[in-house]
C-alpha cells in the first residue's frame, strides 16, 4: 500500500514546522552560519537517511544548508518523508541551527507550444536533461530548474512562449505578488491562493504558484 500523503497532510504531520511543500517535494532551509557547522548537520542528515533507506537531496552552501524530501517510488511526498523531516529538524535543533522557512522556493520554467512533443527533443538534448512523463524536463543532476512543456490552445497575443514558475510556501504567495507588482507587474490572472499570473512590462509572464488547493 502507498504510504503517499498530500500537502495539508503532511504540514499537519507532528514536528515539521520547519518544512514547506513545493513542487519537488518538502524543502527546509536551515541557516547554519558557518561552513563547518553545516558540514556537522550534513554528517548527521547522513547517518538518519541511511538508517531508514531513504535519501534526501541536501545543498551545502557556506552559510546554509537546503534540504529536499520526496518518495520517487510514489511520485509525491509520504509519511517516509515527514518522519525523515521531523528527524531532520531535531537534529538542527540540537545543533543550535536555525530553519528558515520564508526563504525556500522552487523555481521552473515553462513553454508554451502548439505540440509539446515537437518541441521537448529539442530541449531535452540541447540542456542534457531527462523526460519525466510526458511534459516535463528535469537535470539529471538536479542543479537546473525543471522545464514543462504547456499545451497552448489557443495561442494569446501579446505573450511570450517561454514564462517562469516559481513556487513558494503558501503564508508567502500574497507577499511576493505584491513585492512584484510595487516593482511595476501587473496582474494578468488570479486563482488564489493556488496561483496568480503576473507580468512585467514588456508582457513577459510568471506564474506565482504555491501548493493551497492542491489536495
Amino acid at each position: 500500500m502507498s504510504d503517499a500523503i498530500t500537502p495539508s497532510a503532511f504540514d499537519a504531520s507532528e514536528g515539521v514546522a520547519d518544512w514547506r511543500v513545493l513542487f519537488g517535494g518538502a524543502t527546509a532551509n536551515f541557516e547554519t552560519r558557518s561552513f563547518a557547522t553545516g558540514v556537522a548537520l550534513v554528517a548527521r542528515i547522513g547517518d538518519l537517511a541511511d538508517a531508514v533507506n531513504h535519501h534526501p537531496d541536501v545543498d551545502l552552501r557556506y552559510g546554509s544548508v537546503t534540504v529536499r524530501l520526496i518518495s520517487h517510488d510514489v511520485g509525491t511526498i509520504s509519511r517516509r518523508d515527514a518522519d525523515l523531516a521531523r528527524q531532520i529538524s531535531l537534529a538542527a535543533a540540537e545543533l543550535g541551527i536555525v530553519a528558515r522557512p520564508d526563504s525556500v522556493q522552487a523555481v521552473q520554467l515553462a513553454i508554451d507550444a502548439h505540440v509539446h512533443a515537437a518541441v521537448m527533443p529539442f530541449w531535452r538534448a540541447v540542456l542534457g536533461y531527462e523526460p519525466r512523463g510526458e511534459e516535463d524536463l528535469d537535470d539529471p543532476l538536479g542543479r537546473g530548474p525543471s522545464i514543462w512543456f504547456q499545451q497552448m490552445d489557443p495561442p494569446r497575443a501579446g505573450r511570450n512562449r517561454i514564462h517562469v514558475d516559481v513556487c513558494v510556501p503558501p503564508d508567502q504567495g500574497e507577499q511576493r505578488v505584491a513585492a512584484a507588482l510595487a516593482a511595476g507587474g501587473r496582474l494578468v490572472s488570479s486563482h488564489a491562493p493556488t496561483w496568480w499570473t503576473l507580468a512585467d512590462a514588456e508582457g513577459n509572464e510568471v506564474d506565482v504558484a504555491t501548493m493551497a488547493g492542491r489536495e
